[in-house]
């Protein structure tokens, strides 16, 4: 996709041409609907001259190609918004992964240190650590123990505030602090 191309994806349609395109369609669906329904439903007894009623089913169509295309455009360009955020969450889920690893380092910790403390950070209690791990909690404790002590933290909460506070730090994250 070229820079352009790009560019024009990412700027929104102004919202009186949405609701142009969207009155334009329900105009048309109300003079076919009441085109074909009118007469049975007895709404009317004396047909259009036949050059108004081209001239409304032309426009009408119109209207419905164009609704058509503009839903089109629509559809590509939400698609690739949300291509654009999944490469986005990857990219940030690679570099937290990376930010884990080098604070692991950093901490060293051992390999069972390591996978216990991803699976403290994903949230998980020590009874579901020792079963992922088939040890006993009295090990998995022990081993948080040792994280916590290595990171500098007292316990699970701090940990993770830590690393937030990590990713927080990053330069792509800016940090609103709001004014005294």
């Amino acid at each position: 996709m070229s820079e352009s191309a790009r560019a024009a994806s990412k700027r929104p349609f102004p919202r009186g041409v949405m609701v142009a395109v969207v009155a334009f369609q329900v105009l048309g669906a109300i003079f076919f609907s009441y085109d074909t329904l009118g007469p049975l439903l007895g709404l009317r007894s004396q047909p259009l001259d036949w050059q108004l009623h081209e001239l409304i089913e032309i426009c009408a169509a119109a209207g419905l190609i164009v609704g058509s295309v503009f839903g089109f455009v629509v559809l590509r360009r939400s698609d690739a918004r949300r291509q654009a955020a999944e490469e986005k969450l990857s990219a940030l889920s690679v570099a937290f992964c990376d930010m884990l690893e080098t604070r692991f380092g950093d901490w060293q910790l051992t390999p069972a240190e390591h996978d216990v403390a991803f699976l403290v950070i994903k949230g998980f209690s020590t009874q579901e650590i020792a079963g992922f791990r088939q040890t006993s909690p009295g090990t998995v404790k022990a081993q948080t123990a040792a994280i916590y002590r290595k990171a500098g933290v007292g316990g699970r909460a701090q940990l993770v505030s830590l690393l937030i506070d990590d990713l927080m730090e990053a330069e792509s994250l800016p940090l609103r602090v709001p004014a005294a």
